[in-house]
């Protein structure tokens, strides 16, 4: 009976679901920002963890770890851009830092991924998405970092890279005029249920911290269940429909597929958003995993667009010139991978089978590459070069 029930229901009804969920799946993204940005600035350690001396690898290590916390690259970004035009962080290390923020932007969807562990086929179709986007991130800064960091030490380079010097002659070539940044308009639909919990809260504790603790925990409930409707619903009626729309319109070649990662990012402000959200999309087949990439390609460029505007509205040339990075550092991304993208594809299919047939690989992976390689990188760094 139930299964009949669950074949009668008529279409509107999938609809109101899959909207219903989208809703509580994109509030949950905001609800855990807003906890842990609070739980930040109690602390005041974002800024203190940015603006921490002249490392490369400490630079890139805290834009990941504060990327990963607040769910947003855009905001990491206009963080640091905030931060060079303010004086407090160097141009030459932003570079770096910016480097970081494309790599903590892929922990949002590897986390929404696990929600879907339960299921094998789904899992691994999510799981192969989420790591389509951190995969081909990863390797470009381990491309790019000792790139750049070696050239520094080039006695023309006056202590800066070639992206950074790439940057600072691109930037006099520029007549960028001072602007305002743009306001998110997910967070601003969004904004009312982030609200409700974090004046829910308040109501058990006045301590900062542990208020940002408990709506980032009510945050991650919400997104896991919302996940769970948001699948359901897609998998009913509804799929059949979205699937010939995504395959007709939005994902029928990969040039469709890339502006659609880049047009969606522009629009919500946030890479973490689009990229967490294509991860249901695609676990639940509506969208083929060929198409995802160049999608996944898109939202990089996309999520460029914030560190500009926050730029042209701080529009000193430090600024400037970590914007003109960030982008740079994207382009070189897709030039690279796109024609490449048998590598990245194939590798992250390979893992995810491996996270299917043993769980513990897919947090493996998490720990590993957001832990444990960068703070034994980090240790060594400090110990051969900045032990004196």
């Amino acid at each position: 009976m139930n299964l009949n029930s669950e074949k009668q229901r008529p279409f509107w009804v999938y609809a109101l679901m899959a909207m219903a969920s989208l809703y509580f799946f994109l509030s949950a993204i905001n609800i855990m920002g807003a906890g842990l940005k609070s739980l930040g600035k109690s602390t005041d350690w974002i800024q203190t963890a940015m603006a921490q001396g002249d490392n490369p690898l400490v630079a890139l290590l805290a834009s990941v770890l504060v990327t990963s916390i607040v769910q947003s690259s855009s905001f990491t970004t206009a963080l640091i851009i905030t931060l060079v035009a303010v004086g407090d962080l160097k141009m030459g290390t932003a570079v770096f830092a910016v480097m970081g923020a494309n790599i903590g932007t892929s922990i949002t969807g590897l986390i929404v991924s696990l929600g879907s562990m339960r299921i094998k086929r789904q899992f691994r179709r999510s799981y192969t998405t989420a790591l389509m986007h951190a995969i081909p991130n990863v390797m470009t800064v381990l491309i790019l970092f000792p790139i750049e960091w070696a050239t520094r030490a080039l006695p023309s380079s006056g202590g800066n890279g070639v992206l950074t010097r790439l940057s600072m002659w691109m930037t006099e070539l520029m007549g960028l005029e001072p602007g305002s940044k743009s306001t998110s308009p997910i967070k601003l639909i969004t904004k009312p249920l982030v609200e409700v919990v974090q004046s829910a809260a308040g109501w058990l504790t006045d301590n900062a911290a542990t208020l940002g603790i408990i709506v980032a925990v009510v945050g991650l409930l919400v997104l896991f269940t919302a996940l769970i409707g948001l699948v359901k619903s897609l998998k009913g009626a509804l799929l059949q429909r979205l699937e010939g729309l995504f395959s007709k319109v939005v994902f029928r070649n990969d040039f469709f597929a890339w502006l659609s990662g880049i047009g969606s990012t522009v629009a919500v402000q946030s890479s973490s958003v689009t990229t967490s959200l294509m991860v249901p999309i695609a676990g639940a087949g509506i969208v083929k995993l060929r198409r995802v990439f160049p999608f996944m390609l898109g939202c990089n460029i996309g999520t460029t667009v914030t560190g500009v505007l926050a730029a042209t509205a701080n529009p000193t040339a430090g600024a400037v010139t970590v914007a003109v990075s960030h982008v740079l550092f994207n382009l070189f991304d897709n030039a690279l991978w796109y024609p490449a993208r048998k590598f990245p594809i194939r590798l992250s299919k390979w893992y995810s089978g491996l996270a299917v047939r043993n769980r513990k690989y897919a947090f493996f992976f998490l720990i590993g590459v957001f832990v444990v390689i960068p703070v034994v990188g980090l240790t060594i760094t400090e110990i051969l070069f900045f032990s004196e």
